[in-house]
Parts: structure tokens; C-alpha cells; sequence
């Protein structure tokens, strides 16, 4: 129930999420930990279907494939599985889903619903979205889905480990600056491990950090169209194959210190990790590689992309 603030209330777990409007009309929770939105000020709607669906050719596919795979890292509201999955069955009704999500806190998919935020897509999805949210399993004729909870950098082990090889990729954490960690050269290792050899890997970020560190898990990158802005997302393969070369400017970013990619050797730094000591005796300041996850690069500049 909304109060006349937005304010959701007589539910527990919703107390933590504020409605916000998007400039397509559909709306997004903010999170105050991350103080940003879930989805793109510009649409939350458009972004899932635009930066991620489309970017993925998930309708072209599903209309020749029989199966597909998915993962949606960071699955949050549930958006972009909404949307991929309507047009993945409004292609072929019968293809059949392998679907993985990955999400740290279980109540963001179940305050979602409460609030009844995926009521725009077909009945069919939101019912199967909400038993999933539920019991964060799901076997239908055309799904078979895991919402698994945790840390990401955990729960993509997992994949690895059973060798899933997905056909599209969602990656979809906070903003890099604020959420470092699922966008470090080997967090981004380890979701590329589970990328089939003829699959899409999608992001909103165009951030140098993040298009280096793709780089540097061995994916070809690209650029995809801006919504509602001028900057870009990224898109990325194992082959440079259908995908939109970076503009002069892009490249060239990639070349400065704002294209240091964030490290994690042992996964398990955070945000917030303070740098270790400078050698002793020496006077010198701690590199950034031996600070894996400071908030910002030497600009302390946040990217134009970032929500």
C-alpha cells in the first residue's frame, strides 16, 4: 500500500525501498545503501528492453533455437528477465529456458512484486516470477530457473562449476564506484567463463574501468545506442562479430588512467577496504593495484553512464 509520499507500507521487507517514477512513466525503488536508482532515470522499461534484450537479439534467437540460456546478474526488480523472457516466448512459445539469477538480497524481487511493479508484463511471466521470487526455484514446460542469493562473486563459482554456458548475459550491479566489486577483472573473469562461444554479454556501464576489464577477461567489446542520453552501454562477445565498433573517443579513454580496472584477487574486498601501507621506509604512496577496490580512480570522476 502508498501513502501519499510513495512511501510503501504495512509490509515489512518493503520498508526499505521508495518508489521512484522514470521518465517513461515506469517506476524503479531507490536504494538508499547504493543512494542511486535500480534502473536508468531515463526508463526503467526502456533500459531492460533496449540496453538489454534487444542488445542480446534474444527474439531473433529464440525464433530459430528450441532452448536458450540466460543470466541476469544482479536481478533486482526483475525487469530485464520480464522483458527478455516476453520476447523470447512472443518469438517462439515454445522455446525452453535455462535461466540463472544472481542476487544478494531476496526481498528486492519480493518488494517488487508487493508493490505489483511487473503487472506491465504478460500474466504468464509475472506469475512465473513470483513463484520463482518465492521459492527461488522454478520447472515449468518452458523455464527452469535458480534465483540464487548471495554474494555474486560466490554465486557465479557456482556456475562455473557446472559449466553453464549462456547464450545472453545480463550484467547489471550498482554503478562501479559504488559497487566495485561485481565489476572487477575477476568477477568479470569468472561471469565470462559461463558466456557461450556465440553468446551476448550486456551492460548499461560505458565506464573505461569496465570496458578494460572485459578486455582483460578476454571478450571483444562494443557499444550500444544511449537511451534517453548520450552516452552508451556496452556490449560484449568472444568474437568482434555484430558488434558496433567504440566511437574515436571511447578508444581513446580506454588509454587513460581512467581505464584502470578494479581488482579483487581474493574476492572478498569491498567498497570501502582501506589500502594497505605503503612499503616501510620508502615514503611511497600504495599503487592502485594494491588497493583493489578504492571507490574512485586518481580523477575521482564518476562516469556519465552511471544512473
Amino acid at each position: 500500500m502508498l501513502d501519499p509520499t510513495g512511501q510503501l507500507h504495512r509490509q515489512p521487507h518493503l520498508d526499505r525501498f521508495r518508489l521512484e517514477t522514470t521518465a517513461d512513466g515506469s517506476q524503479t525503488f531507490f536504494s538508499s545503501e547504493f543512494n542511486q536508482l535500480f534502473h536508468s532515470h531515463f526508463g526503467a522499461h526502456q533500459e531492460a528492453d533496449a540496453k538489454f534484450v534487444q542488445v542480446t537479439r534474444l527474439a531473433k534467437r529464440a525464433a530459430r533455437r528450441s532452448h536458450l540460456t540466460l543470466i541476469d546478474i544482479c536481478y533486482g526488480l526483475g525487469y530485464n528477465t520480464a522483458a527478455a523472457l516476453t520476447a523470447i516466448w512472443q518469438a517462439n512459445p515454445q522455446c525452453r529456458v535455462h535461466w540463472y539469477g544472481l542476487e544478494a538480497d531476496r526481498d528486492v524481487p519480493r518488494a517488487a512484486i508487493a508493490a505489483n511493479l511487473l503487472n506491465p508484463w504478460p500474466d504468464t511471466v509475472r506469475q512465473m516470477l513470483t513463484d520463482l521470487a518465492d521459492a527461488e526455484t522454478l520447472d515449468r514446460d518452458t523455464i527452469q530457473a535458480r534465483l540464487l542469493i548471495g554474494d555474486a562473486r560466490q554465486t557465479i563459482t557456482q556456475l562455473c562449476r557446472a559449466h553453464i554456458q549462456a547464450d545472453a548475459i545480463f550484467l547489471d550491479p550498482f554503478a562501479p564506484p559504488d559497487c566495485p566489486q561485481l565489476w572487477s577483472v575477476e568477477f568479470l573473469t569468472n561471469v565470462a567463463r559461463c558466456l557461450a562461444s556465440d553468446g551476448y554479454l550486456a551492460t548499461y556501464s560505458c565506464a573505461a574501468a569496465v570496458r578494460s576489464a572485459l578486455i582483460a577477461a578476454g571478450l571483444q567489446i562494443g557499444s550500444t545506442p544511449p537511451i534517453g542520453r548520450n552516452t552508451h552501454g556496452t556490449a560484449a562477445r568472444w568474437t568482434p562479430d555484430s558488434l558496433t565498433p567504440l566511437d574515436r573517443r571511447a578508444r581513446e579513454h580506454l588509454h587513460t588512467r581512467a581505464a584502470v580496472p578494479y581488482r579483487d584477487p581474493d574476492g572478498t574486498d569491498t567498497a570501502d577496504s582501506p589500502p594497505p601501507p605503503p612499503p616501510r621506509g620508502t615514503g611511497a604512496i600504495a599503487p592502485r593495484t594494491h588497493n583493489p577496490l578504492e571507490k574512485t580512480l586518481a580523477t575521482a570522476a564518476r562516469c556519465p553512464c552511471d544512473r
